[in-house]
């Protein structure tokens, strides 16, 4: 596989987590919107680490290594940071029970809604740097 063709997989890969967290939105299983966002972010970013250093990106979910990496971290504004680390720990936190309690309170209609609406704009930014 060039490395072309594993970029345009983990693009469609991203798109599709996104499609998914808007599908759970829709569908009310707030849960799992926080999680598939994270799978987005995270799939987009192992399409640019793809591009940027022209290898298999490491098998890992966590979204600030792969962006410091992946050499890329610099180019994300602060506010994408941050987003990135707010959504950063909605990979594990949707698997383990003590955590789904407390989670289920932060993952409101208003503030997945929020959630898929930065995951896109993120997306799309990083598909214009690709």
């Amino acid at each position: 596989m060039t490395n072309d063709e594993k970029t345009t997989y983990w693009i469609e890969l991203s798109d599709y987590d996104l499609e998914t967290a808007d599908a759970m939105f829709q569908t009310k299983r707030y849960l799992y919107v926080g999680f598939m966002c994270h799978q987005a972010v995270e799939k987009i970013f192992k399409a640019l680490y793809v591009k940027q250093k022209g290898e298999t990106p490491p098998y890992t979910h966590k979204l600030i290594y792969l962006a410091r990496h992946g050499d890329f971290y610099d180019f994300l504004d602060e506010k994408q940071i941050n987003f990135v680390l707010e959504i950063e720990p909605l990979n594990i936190e949707t698997r383990y029970p003590e955590y789904k309690e407390r989670l289920m309170k932060r993952l409101v209609p208003l503030y997945c809604e929020d959630l898929i609406g930065q995951t896109k704009t993120l997306q799309q930014w990083i598909k214009k740097q690709l």
